[in-house]
């Protein structure tokens, strides 16, 4: 398989609910005028906790400093998996867990924080820069790895083995197991022509900012409460979206689609409380075991915790290895 490092540098930012007024016209022109803007990498994710904007420099310049905005300090590079010649792009995405334990694994290993973005296409490894040389020489007997550079895929090479992976000069840590929680929605992937934006823009401008949403600080503390959570995504041309189906049946059928099966997600929601940048091993906390049960995935990291979707008729098993995980973490 081929491990792509994509000609973007990313940026990963927090818009506070209580700000979010500031911010509804940069956020319209990003999402709706493609043209008037050189931004090509761009996802919007509401929590019942924010906004999560990963965003690329040309799109971080629309976002003006203030209270409202957090800004992780790192710049992002993000990863592409591609097998059989075939960029993942053009067809659905293969799933966290299919790289579970090729790329996820390795680089928790070697104290690499990784922070996952899948959409309807595919996903998405953000690393930090100055993690590359790392990633590199720790992925490098597995993939052949190419980075972008002006449209073009050049080979890149492991540098020179003897510093390599102990570069970060940190010990890994005992893995943190971290409470789980599985609300109630049902939630679908899809996806949709970005020619047909303008379109759904009423209906779309409607649930990104003028939802009841939850307030600001409210905590989500009932097992299977249900919970706010939409996903917009448009990258390299792309159009993604995660919602829930309260949120789906609020836009024109005919316009979006997802994969013939049209399955149905449960959401698995990470973290009892904010889990910062930091840590490694996050992803996979989940990914791992979903693997070793050959059980799908979408993952998508925001700014205060991470989300897992699984398929409908998988969640009960789900739930059950992962109390089984943390019995045996703890004991």
């Amino acid at each position: 398989m081929d491990l792509h490092i994509l000609d973007h540098r990313l940026r990963v930012t927090c818009i506070s609910k209580s700000g979010l007024q500031h911010y509804t016209h940069p956020l319209i022109k990003l999402i709706f005028l493609r043209n008037r803007t050189r931004c090509k990498f761009f996802s919007l994710t509401e929590t019942p906790e924010n906004y999560t904007v990963v965003l690329d420099e040309e799109g971080f310049k629309e976002l003006h400093p203030s209270e409202h905005v957090q800004v992780e300090g790192s710049t992002w590079l993000p990863l592409n998996v591609v097998s059989n010649g075939n960029a993942s792009s053009s067809s659905q995405a293969v799933g966290v867990t299919k790289i579970a334990k090729s790329v996820i694994a390795p680089l928790a290993e070697q104290h690499v924080s990784v922070f996952m973005l899948s959409t309807y296409q595919t996903d998405f490894i953000l690393v930090r820069e100055k993690d590359l040389s790392v990633v590199v020489e720790t992925l490098v007997e597995e993939f052949n790895i190419f980075r972008e550079e002006g449209g073009e895929s050049v080979p890149v090479h492991s540098q020179d083995s003897c510093n390599g992976l102990q570069r970060n000069g940190r010990e890994v840590p005992h893995a943190t197991v971290h409470p789980v929680l599985i609300p109630e929605n049902h939630f679908c992937v899809m996806s949709l022509d970005p020619d047909t934006l303008p379109a759904i823009a009423t209906t779309l401008i409607d649930v990104l900012f003028y939802s009841n949403s939850p307030k600001e600080g409210a905590s989500v503390d009932q097992d299977m409460e249900c919970i706010k959570f939409f996903s917009f995504s448009l990258i390299d041309g792309y159009v993604s979206l995660v919602m829930d189906t309260d949120a789906q049946r609020q836009f024109p059928a005919d316009l979006l689609f997802t994969s013939s099966s049209g399955e149905l997600w449960r959401m698995v929601r990470i973290g009892g409380q904010p889990l910062g940048f930091d840590e490694c091993g996050i992803v996979a906390q989940i990914s791992q075991p979903l693997a070793d049960s050959d059980i799908s995935a979408y993952y998508i990291s925001t700014f205060s915790f991470d989300h897992a979707l699984v398929p409908e008729e998988d969640i009960t098993s789900v739930m059950e290895m992962l109390q089984t995980q943390r019995k045996e973490m703890s004991s």
